[in-house]
């Protein structure tokens, strides 16, 4: 038989659901994969239960291939207030499966084989793939831990050195919970504007910020709407990632392409919950207000555990992820050391190297989507961590 594909040769699984499983075999808290363990809003449920009922075929049959009218009317809006920039919901958006497909999309949209793409590390795992993928090359630029800042000569030496087609931009960042300044984001762009380089935004965390910081959207800085695919995801600030609803927002050229690549992926997300989400869409911004107070509670309860049991971590600036250092305890193997915690300890986290392309193996990803009692659960088992996990010389 001829040989499969020799673009996905080197892929793996994805060390981020593997971990779940791991997790779910030694019954461990599961702080790996970021996703709730609390219920969505109460009025999204509501809505989605009237709409299953509802036999009218714009609930149950194909809606427009890029994105049902109503849902793409109230992101407009939405988007619209918060980003600062007008939007055209029949012209600017395109509705896909989970801000993964947005990303996929926007990635073919703008890349030919052999291109470059630059791409920040540590980075979520699927950003190198939708690049090979697209047959496009790579180019990691660091995040430099424990502060996770990024050289200014070493990125323009990236664009500088390999011309790069796009810069992919997870602001806030996982796995790392980075806020880019405005004055970081200026400078990315005066790149993107100075080497003529689209920039690929990943924004689904841009309503879990913590103050003082803020989120400043990419495509709202002068210069950069043309230039911009902004990507984001309704999964995390509505707490619904098993509806896997996603969008892209971008000027009306590169929309017009994406439509086309989406089309050929996926045909379109699921009708009825595209139009049982316009709920969540239309609420006010109290919604959000509220939504970053109870992130920033659950990151406040796990920071300061984690500081009463003397174990090294960073402090998010956004997202809901910690990284923990687990110099102390002498493992050459990060991932080795999770499915000890896990096995031994009770609790799951991700092994770091999975985000980095440098050779990083003294940080693992903790996150604190979950109910305050699952957190203090964690927090009791990793009492134990020292006992049941012994140093290494």
């Amino acid at each position: 038989m001829q040989e499969l594909s020799n673009r996905t040769a080197t892929f793996t699984d994805s060390v981020i659901r593997r971990m779940t499983r791991i997790s779910n075999k030694y019954g461990a808290v599961n702080l790996s994969q970021g996703f709730p363990d609390f219920d969505p809003p109460a009025p999204l449920l509501e809505s989605l239960g009237k709409i299953s009922q509802d036999p009218q075929p714009r609930y149950h049959q194909y809606s427009i291939t890029w994105g049902a009218q109503a849902m793409r009317d109230a992101l407009a809006a939405k988007q619209e207030h918060f980003m600062g920039i007008p939007i055209n919901p029949d012209e600017n958006i395109v509705v896909t499966c989970g801000s993964t497909e947005a990303m996929m999309a926007a990635m073919m949209t703008v890349t030919n084989p052999g291109d470059k793409v630059v791409i920040f590390s540590p980075f979520y795992e699927n950003y190198g793939a939708d690049t090979i993928l697209s047959g496009a090359d790579p180019i990691y630029v660091p995040l430099n831990p424990p502060t996770f800042d990024f050289d200014r000569e070493v990125l323009e030496a990236a664009f500088r050195d390999n011309h790069p087609k796009a810069i992919v931009l997870c602001n806030p960042s996982n796995p790392c919970g980075k806020v880019f300044t405005r004055k970081e984001l200026e400078f990315i762009a005066g790149l993107c504007k100075k080497y003529d380089a689209y920039c690929i935004t990943d924004e689904v965390y841009e309503h879990i910020v913590y103050a003082p910081h803020k989120h400043v959207y990419m495509a709202s800085l002068p210069g950069m709407w043309e230039r911009t695919i902004s990507c984001s995801s309704l999964s995390k600030t509505y707490s619904i990632t098993g509806w896997r609803l996603g969008y892209t927002i971008a000027p009306a050229e590169i929309t017009d392409r994406i439509k086309k690549v989406h089309d050929f992926l996926t045909v379109g997300a699921a009708a009825p919950l595209q139009e049982a989400v316009v709920t969540g869409l239309e609420f006010g911004d109290d919604y959000y207000e509220h939504l970053r107070d109870v992130y920033t509670a659950k990151r406040d309860l796990f920071c300061q555990g984690l500081d009463e049991l003397g174990i090294v971590h960073n402090v998010p600036e956004g997202a809901y992820y910690v990284m923990m250092d687990i110099s102390e305890f002498g493992y050459e193997s990060d991932l080795e050391f999770c499915e000890d915690l896990a096995s031994k300890v009770g609790v799951g986290a991700v092994p770091g190297s999975s985000f980095f392309r440098e050779p990083v193996n003294h940080l693992i990803r903790f996150h604190f989507a979950k109910r305050d009692e699952t957190l203090k659960a964690a927090l009791e088992n990793l009492k134990t961590l020292r006992e049941k996990i012994e140093p290494r010389k």
